[in-house]
């Protein structure tokens, strides 16, 4: 690991100055992510700045009924938070999935959404990797790509989003909150993770410099039935091969809303919304919840080693929606 400062802002404005201009300094949180990159030569920031203690935490309830997420507060405290599991138990299922319980006593609201991949191509500055070096080309098109993207990758990066927890966000029409130099400002969280594309190091619509300060979730994405279920190599401490954030509203037989998003299948939270548009006002049956599983999924271009995502993928939309259906509402 190469020397780096360290600093902790006394404040929002302090940080956003110690951090402006510079793309060798980097906002430190918890670090389980960020501390991991550096001591593996994947980040080299020539300076720390330490956000943790900025009066950025908590969760508490808006004018309109939604709920706020400060950005320093911990998974642990997020997937326990009452409210947070009664209005919206599949987010604290996914945050529970994401990682052990020591790390999610570490880490913050921010900088899970601010992880990088997994992929080891990226993790190994050995190799060629496009997020990391870009032009320097993707070796895991051609290489280790079983656990990769099947949604919009591109010939310059294949890899997958890692977190859990934006994956229930993106189902709930989350809003990111953030501070810059110029300014507050929003960006819904489907909004956030930019498109692959010919520029994969660039992840986020964050402007240089912004500071994540808070996650909104809408009132109207209240869902007391929510799942949430991961589908991993292992049982414990694993990303997700693919993953699912669901809510059905049913009436009469008849399905009159829905919330979906998947993980593990794109650069970004996939939200399914070509599989909700085919249940709108659909009967909800298991032969229904296949049809728009398929219709998402058909845009799919798996590479070699990773087309049994799609089989996996289909078959855990239509097993979630349906343990949905039999629930009683």
């Amino acid at each position: 690991m190469k020397e780096f400062a360290y600093q902790r802002a006394s404040g929002i404005s302090e940080a956003l100055r110690l951090v402006a201009g510079n793309d060798d300094v980097r906002y430190l949180g918890g670090g389980t992510n960020l501390v991991d990159l550096m001591k593996a030569g994947v980040e080299s920031p020539i300076r720390l700045v330490d956000v943790r203690f900025l009066p950025l935490d908590g969760i508490r309830q808006v004018p309109g009924g939604g709920l706020e997420i400060g950005a320093t507060t911990t998974n642990s405290d997020l997937a326990a938070h009452p409210e947070v599991r009664r209005r919206y138990p599949a987010l604290s299922q996914a945050v529970l999935a994401g990682a052990s319980g020591q790390l999610r006593n570490m880490a913050t609201v921010a900088g899970n959404l601010l992880q990088r991949t997994r992929c080891s191509s990226f993790a190994d500055p050995s190799q060629p990797c496009n997020k990391r070096a870009p032009g320097s080309g993707c070796s895991a098109i051609a290489g280790a790509h079983h656990n990769h993207a099947v949604l919009s990758w591109s010939p310059h990066c294949v890899a997958t989003n890692p977190s859990d927890m934006a994956v229930a966000l993106a189902a709930f029409d989350a809003v990111v909150r953030y501070e810059s130099l110029d300014g507050a400002g929003d960006i819904p969280l489907e909004e956030f993770y930019l498109p692959v594309g010919d520029t994969p190091e660039r992840e986020t619509a964050l402007p240089p410099g912004a500071l994540i300060t808070a996650v909104r979730l809408p009132e109207s994405a209240i869902s007391p039935l929510s799942r949430y279920r991961k589908v991993r190599e292992r049982a414990s401490y694993a990303f997700a091969t693919v993953s699912i954030a669901a809510d059905l509203d049913i009436r009469d037989g008849v399905v009159r809303s829905s919330r979906i998003a998947l993980g593990g299948v794109a650069s970004r939270p996939w939200r399914a919304r070509t599989a909700e548009s085919v249940l709108l006002d659909g009967p909800a049956t298991a032969d229904r919840f296949r049809r728009a599983a398929e219709a998402e999924l058909a845009a799919a271009e798996p590479l070699p080693g990773n087309a049994y995502k799609v089989t996996l993928a289909r078959n855990l939309i239509v097993a979630v929606l349906t343990d949905l259906a039999a629930s009683p509402y």
